[in-house]
């Protein structure tokens, strides 16, 4: 008889467990946490910190204090079990005594030894876009770009406009761990969502695939706003699964019907849609300028950047939508 997979508070809580003793400084309760066999093994978010087995084991207290105390701010922290194997997901910003912060995503996994929890394999690591990892973009962007271009949807207005594209971050493995059926009903649900709250400012959703949107605005408020309504949105829905989206917006004109003009402009927005991160509202220099310095948008992290397709650098910024 086959053992299924279960939520499990219990792993969560010695996650909780061994976050907040990392943060601490609290050597002796990481370290007894961890498995003494020799098939133990350590990822860190540096390129050198890979440890193994029980000289790992041993060293690790004085890794964990040689760090400075730091302060954690959970989003999420989910436990599983499975017979004697389970394991854990956590999500946290980890700030530093001088004001610095990260984002960290760790996946634990345990082993049932004497009926004790231990950690067999720690992972961390710290989001980066694709064009930053990998030097390109994510393929889904633009499939939803060609299916926009080649569809019969087309906005139903020309002139000046900011578009926007969306998607969910980490779908993949979001899709494996619920399932083809429950992953259908939550992508379902999360575009009426966001249809919903596109036409409630006036935009119009073009365009959806698989989890991703393409919507027009007729101005870049409305687009911000939408952008903005939308990350709130996600960030205080309480249901499963706990879903994240990337946006970028771009301000250009529009000639609905002509694909040269119209894919120059979507082109744009796919493009600065890929840099951003999970939870982030990526736009360009345009749909800045178009809001001014009023009306309670706050820009930050100004970049110049290559856009695959388009010619020389282009100033993006990071909208701060969280209060």
């Amino acid at each position: 008889m086959s053992v299924s997979i279960q939520p499990s508070p219990e792993i969560a809580a010695i996650a909780r467990r061994w976050h907040e003793a990392y943060a601490g400084g609290d050597s002796a309760t990481m370290v007894n946490l961890l498995t003494d066999d020799a098939l133990l093994y350590y990822v860190g978010t540096a390129p050198e910190e890979i440890g193994r087995g029980p000289e790992f084991r041993h060293a690790f207290g004085r890794f964990v204090e040689a760090h400075p105390p730091m302060r954690l701010r959970f989003t999420s922290i989910d436990g599983f079990a499975c017979g004697p194997a389970g394991w854990s997901i956590t999500v946290h910003e980890a700030e530093a005594p001088d004001g610095t912060a990260a984002e960290v995503r760790t996946t634990l996994i345990f082993h049932l030894q004497q009926g004790q929890w231990r950690i067999a394999h720690v992972h961390n690591s710290i989001p980066r876009t694709n064009t930053e990892g990998l030097g390109r973009e994510l393929a889904r962007f633009d499939d939803l770009l060609d299916a926009a271009l080649s569809g019969t949807e087309t906005p139903d207005r020309t002139g000046l406009a900011t578009i926007m594209f969306t998607d969910i971050a980490d779908s993949t493995a979001i899709a494996v761990a619920l399932g083809d059926a429950p992953w259908s009903k939550a992508v379902k649900a999360h575009i009426g969502k966001m249809r919903q709250l596109v036409e409630g400012l006036g935009g119009t959703l073009i365009k959806s695939l698989g989890d991703g949107t393409m919507s027009s605005f007729p101005s870049a408020r409305a687009a911000l706003s939408a952008a903005t309504a939308a990350q709130t949105a996600m960030a205080a829905a309480e249901s499963e699964p706990r879903l994240r989206i990337r946006i970028g917006l771009h301000t250009g004109d529009l000639i609905a019907g002509d694909s040269d003009v119209f894919g120059t402009v979507v082109n744009k927005a796919a493009r600065i849609a890929a840099l951003a991160g999970p939870g982030e509202i990526r736009v360009s220099d345009a749909t800045r300028l178009m809001v001014g310095d009023s009306g309670g948008f706050v820009f930050a992290n100004p970049a110049a950047v290559a856009l695959r397709g388009l010619e020389g650098d282009h100033l993006t910024h990071l909208l701060e939508w969280r209060d």
